[in-house]
């Protein structure tokens, strides 16, 4: 099992939830976030003062999956993210030591689904 958490640009959400149900991948969670990379971020004038804004907005992507679906998962983010440009994102792959459904009781890769 595997947790797959990507980074992408808030206009790419929809591409990529789209990318994922082509691939039977509907099982996600997203959530906010601001972080800074390579882009470095931009400067903007608010009421005559210059302020440097570094953290940019990004959605967070978590995906559990079992072993088969990892390689599928990432390509369909990458589908789905990628425009060529600096803040695209990152994907970061890690091992998932267990899940357990509360519903059920089920362990392992039964509770992924």
């Amino acid at each position: 099992m595997k947790m797959v958490i990507a980074y992408i640009k808030p206009e790419r959400l929809t591409a990529v939830k789209q990318e994922l149900y082509k691939h039977d991948i509907f099982k996600m969670s997203i959530t906010n976030a601001l972080g800074c990379g390579q882009q470095k971020g931009y400067h903007e004038s608010y009421r005559g003062v210059d302020e440097e804004v570094n953290l940019l907005k990004k959605i967070r992507i978590e995906i559990a999956v079992n072993h088969n679906f990892v390689q599928s998962t990432i390509d369909a983010i990458i589908n789905g993210a990628q425009t060529g440009n600096i803040g695209d994102g990152k994907i970061f792959v890690i091992n998932l030591e267990e899940c357990v459904r509360i519903r059920t009781g089920e362990v392992g890769i039964d509770a992924i689904g």
